[in-house]
């Protein structure tokens, strides 16, 4: 009954045996083997147009960096208050941007709304010789509560980034399950709604260690390996990250393995909402499970072998307030995720 991480999971079978494959023998440094320049191709493919692609070993590393390509002196990066990049990353994004002020504030559900990025993209306009000036937004699919962002709701993000001269960044670390919920082609949510660079995450859905970052004009890329190479994350033997996405990609299996998690996520979440002792925090788009019970019960129910994580964040977005000793908690399914595990769980959500 282990829901305390998808990065707990393992490696799916295969991309082991794309590892395996791709160990053997002898092939050009640096990103120019053969399989790195296939796996690009396939990225073309992916989203439906000419892209530009380069390998990271984390989702932190591919965030700050696909940032600092925004960068300017002064420069601000818009984000959420709950957003990974300002909560979770240790101050990287505003090291390896070279000082980007990060702006965080809040919004439904874990989500930017266009009107409230609009009026701080006003605010912090190109002349603030105060304040500083925006030079990017950045969005969360899904986001830090488990929600996901539609289409219109990221273009419309999009638009109010394009008027304001700032570039539009997605965190996706938990990309495909957000496509598989919202059952769209990946295009649809990236470049046809204003996105301009994506961190493509493999890593939580069955990767060993394969993030990527995803440029949909080449032309704004064309310092990134400079970038990528300063801070130490220009993998020498990428073939082996490209093998991991060779076999991540191929006959949509990284769909597939998105799709169980999400399958047992509502099967949680379908399964609290009948318990008398929890309810759900948010809604359920993804992989992720909020739900409210409390402390005296999370102990008792880590006793009976649950591994789970009580969430700090999000609260003021919750329909109903919390009761004293109440606390909102955190359970992530995966590729790995049983049926047995979420009935366990399930089983015992009302015991005592």
């Amino acid at each position: 009954m282990n829901f305390a991480s998808d990065n707990w999971a393992g490696v799916t079978e295969q991309v082991s045996r794309g590892l395996a494959e791709a160990a053997g023998g002898l092939d050009a440094a640096y990103g120019n083997d053969t399989l790195t320049r296939s796996v690009s191709e396939r990225f073309n493919d992916l989203f439906e147009r000419e892209v530009a692609v380069f390998f990271a070993a984390t989702g932190s590393a591919a965030n700050s960096l696909a940032l600092s390509t925004f960068m300017k002196p002064s420069g601000i990066v818009v984000c959420h208050r709950d957003s990974h990049i300002n909560t979770d990353e240790c101050g990287a994004p505003e090291f390896l941007t070279n000082g980007a002020k990060l702006l965080p504030f809040g919004g439904h559900e874990g989500r930017l709304d266009a009107a409230s990025v609009t009026r701080t993209l006003e605010t912090y306009g190109p002349n603030n010789l105060r304040g500083g000036r925006a030079v990017a937004v950045s969005i969360t699919q899904m986001t830090e509560v488990g929600t996901v962002y539609r289409a219109d709701e990221i273009a419309a993000i999009g638009a109010a980034a394009r008027a304001a001269g700032v570039g539009l960044h997605m965190d996706g670390a938990r990309f495909a399950n957000a496509l598989v919920s919202l059952n769209c082609s990946p295009a649809d949510i990236t470049w046809r709604a204003g996105v301009d660079v994506l961190s493509f995450g493999g890593t939580k859905n069955g990767c060993w260690c394969a993030e990527a970052v995803v440029f949909f004009d080449p032309a704004r890329a064309e310092d990134f390996d400079f970038y990528r190479a300063r801070s130490g994350h220009r993998f020498s033997k990428a073939r082996f990250v490209a093998a991991q996405f060779d076999a991540y990609l191929a006959d949509g299996h990284w769909l597939d393995t998105a799709r169980r998690a999400n399958v047992m996520a509502r099967r949680l979440a379908d399964g609290i909402e009948r318990a008398s002792q929890a309810r759900l925090a948010w809604p359920i788009d993804g992989n992720e499970v909020f739900a409210v019970f409390t402390r005296d019960r999370a102990e008792r129910m880590k006793a009976a072998g649950a591994m789970f994580y009580e969430w700090p964040a999000g609260h003021d977005s919750l329909e109903r307030p919390l009761q004293p000793g109440e606390a909102v908690h955190r359970l992530v399914t995966s590729f790995v995720t049983t049926e047995a595990d979420v009935d366990g769980f399930l089983a015992v959500v009302d015991e005592g």
